[in-house]
């Protein structure tokens, strides 16, 4: 029953237009680097919940100075990306083409680390949303409810990424392109903000 619990609350947390979805959702669409990226995202969570759930979301509420670095780096980093998003969702038909260009691999994978662990409010929903949730819970049962939110973090990841891939014909055309770029530029500038503005 727990695991079950586990699985939902996990959800209910990552199912969300974010920074790390979007950047997902983007390689899923062009094809590249799907599964490293992919398995960034998870093995992060999988680290943070088990971190949570081991009762360090009372050690991050205790030292509030390392959540706000994280959250100005946070925000830095995200209005970087958000710029970088609106450039090709402005930019000539170059940028465009750009936008389905090729990356590298090391660049792909640096840049999922940092949406991941810059980014505040995983610290505070995995760390100590759900270490806190999974407190309410025998020491056993917190387990397999950790169990339940890592599956439902890796199979969130996997069907993002990999489902991604029934957009391409959409994104044949440049067009759909500045819409996502356009989308994701607009998301992390809010996001960037929020952090900003607590």
């Amino acid at each position: 029953m727990a695991a079950f619990s586990g699985l939902g609350f996990g959800l209910s947390l990552i199912v969300a237009i974010g920074a790390q979805n979007a950047f997902v959702l983007r390689q899923g669409v062009r094809g590249q680097h799907v599964f490293p990226v992919i398995a960034v995202c998870a093995v992060s969570d999988i680290v943070l919940i088990a971190v949570g759930v081991a009762g360090f979301g009372t050690v991050v509420e205790s030292f509030p100075a390392v959540v706000t670095v994280a959250r100005y780096a946070g925000a830095a980093f995200l209005l970087g990306y958000a710029l970088l998003a609106a450039r090709r969702a402005l930019g000539s038909s170059t940028l465009i083409a750009e936008a389905g260009a090729s990356v590298a691999l090391g660049a792909s994978v640096l840049t999922c680390l940092a949406l991941t662990w810059l980014n505040p409010h995983v610290y505070l929903d995995t760390v100590v949303l759900l270490g806190s949730f999974a407190s309410t819970y025998a020491t056993p049962d917190r387990w397999f409810l950790a169990a339940g939110a890592m599956v439902a973090s890796v199979v969130w990841f996997l069907t993002l990424g990999y489902g991604a891939r029934r957009l391409r014909p959409l994104f044949a055309r440049p067009g759909a392109w500045r819409v996502l770029d356009s989308l994701i530029a607009v998301v992390m500038l809010a996001l960037a903000l929020g952090l900003l503005l607590g």
